[in-house]
């Protein structure tokens, strides 16, 4: 997500990132009409207001996804992610929506998430200050924190191998835990939101001295693990990459896999909060 910009056919992705949308709207209009039709015959209820735009029903077009629309309509710069791959997360999304939403990365395709959670909590986690700034004067609408990481790509192995003592697959927070991969200085409101799905596709992992998602993975496995009730849908990119292949599938478990749409891989994953006796193992 990251990276700036990839050489792709800018005609196509507006093409994908066009239909997505799209049908995103048109889920939306029909779910607000078949709303409309359930209303009493007293015509003095109303749709519950979601955003400004929306003024006694929320048929009219929100703001998010009218500036969607128009940025990825106009704009030769595009997402790295696939139709398929970008189908896969908008899937959850059309079905959970409003829902909270996390990201590991600010980038060309955080407008999109942002507006297909409409109504709901979107929040990006970006580690380079500067692009913080920058995507701020476009899209204010965006919110975003800068995460700093203390890990680089050349340290994977060594990670790995130290994170298989008791102390990193014991379910513990990870803003209290004692393992070396979990991040414990995200910004509160990370850590006590309660969170459908968790993106990651950040921080910066393709050359050696760059951060690496290790942390990333392990800390999203966690928050899901220690979420109060329900499940959490978790999506990392750039599977092709060592560290992404090998620590989603020691920390988000191949068990919990659903499924791997070329890059992205999505996982489900069930909150170990009701397991008191430490019964259900950490991977399946």
């Amino acid at each position: 997500m990251i990276m700036r910009p990839k050489p792709q056919n800018p005609v196509n992705i507006k093409l994908i990132i066009l239909g997505v949308t799209v049908g995103f709207l048109v889920l939306f209009v029909l779910r607000s009409s078949f709303s409309s039709s359930d209303m009493n015959t007293s015509g003095l209820q109303t749709l519950v207001k979601k955003d400004s735009d929306c003024l006694s029903t929320c048929t009219k077009l929100p703001s998010s996804l009218s500036h969607a629309l128009i940025h990825y309509t106009t704009s030769s710069i595009t997402p790295q992610q696939t139709l398929q791959e970008i189908s896969v997360t908008a899937q959850i999304l059309l079905n959970k929506s409003p829902c909270n939403f996390l990201v590991f990365g600010l980038g060309h395709d955080s407008l999109m998430w942002n507006a297909l959670n409409y109504g709901g909590r979107t929040i990006f986690l970006e580690e380079d200050q500067a692009w913080i700034h920058q995507i701020k004067r476009r899209f204010p609408m965006l919110n975003s924190y800068h995460v700093v990481y203390d890990t680089k790509v050349n340290q994977a192995h060594n990670l790995m191998d130290l994170s298989k003592g008791l102390e990193c697959t014991s379910i513990t927070h990870p803003k209290h835990s004692m393992c070396q991969l979990a991040l414990k200085t995200l910004p509160k409101e990370v850590y006590e939101t309660e969170w459908d799905l968790i993106m990651v596709d950040a921080p910066t992992g393709y050359y050696d001295e760059a951060p690496g998602r290790m942390t990333a993975i392990y800390t999203a496995g966690m928050i899901a693990r220690n979420k109060k009730e329900g499940e959490t849908h978790v999506f990392v990119h750039d599977v092709n990459r060592e560290v992404e292949d090998e620590f989603s599938k020691a920390f988000l478990c191949e068990g919990y896999m659903k499924e791997q749409q070329g890059r992205l891989r999505h996982f489900t994953i069930p909150s170990h909060r009701d397991d008191a006796l430490g019964s259900k193992p950490f991977c399946p």
